[in-house]
């Protein structure tokens, strides 16, 4: 019982503390643009799963919401940098589904924790840099070596 209470305070003493430590933060200029574009990222991960809003907003755009079903959430953002799709999903196993079925189509995506953004590979790392996740190449999704299931 003690072993529990001691770490609900060390739970929730380190959450406090987040914001602060999260905000702090020196230099100037390019360095401090870095930084902001990092923290971002880490944000990001920390508040994942996202709403699309979320992560259009990170990103610097408005999102125009074209799908909400029960599987998935999917919005579109047209930017100077190129044009995304944000799709989020309610479960890890239908993002594995989605990332399945996607990979019959090939192509490199942005994929988070139950999210993925669809767009042109040049627009994918600047994108990575703002949200986090990794960029994935669904045309060896599902195979040996790729990072799903393997095919059998």
């Amino acid at each position: 019982m003690v072993r529990k209470l001691t770490r609900g305070v060390t739970l929730a003493a380190g959450l406090a503390v987040l914001p602060l430590v999260a905000g702090c933060g020196g230099g100037d200029g390019d360095r401090s643009a870095k930084k902001a574009a990092d923290d971002a990222g880490r944000v990001a991960e920390v508040v994942a799963p996202a709403k699309v809003e979320v992560l259009a907003s990170l990103t610097g755009c408005e999102v125009k919401i074209r799908t909400e079903a029960e599987e998935l959430r999917e919005g579109v953002c047209h930017t100077k940098a190129g044009d995304y799709l944000i799709t989020t999903f309610p479960k890890e196993e239908l993002l594995q589904v989605w990332l399945d079925s996607a990979a019959l189509y090939g192509g490199k995506k942005l994929v988070g924790p139950r999210w993925v953004i669809s767009a042109k590979e040049e627009v994918l790392e600047p994108l990575r840099k703002k949200v986090g996740g990794t960029v994935e190449d669904l045309s060896t999704y599902g195979r040996t070596g790729g990072p799903g299931p393997s095919a059998s």
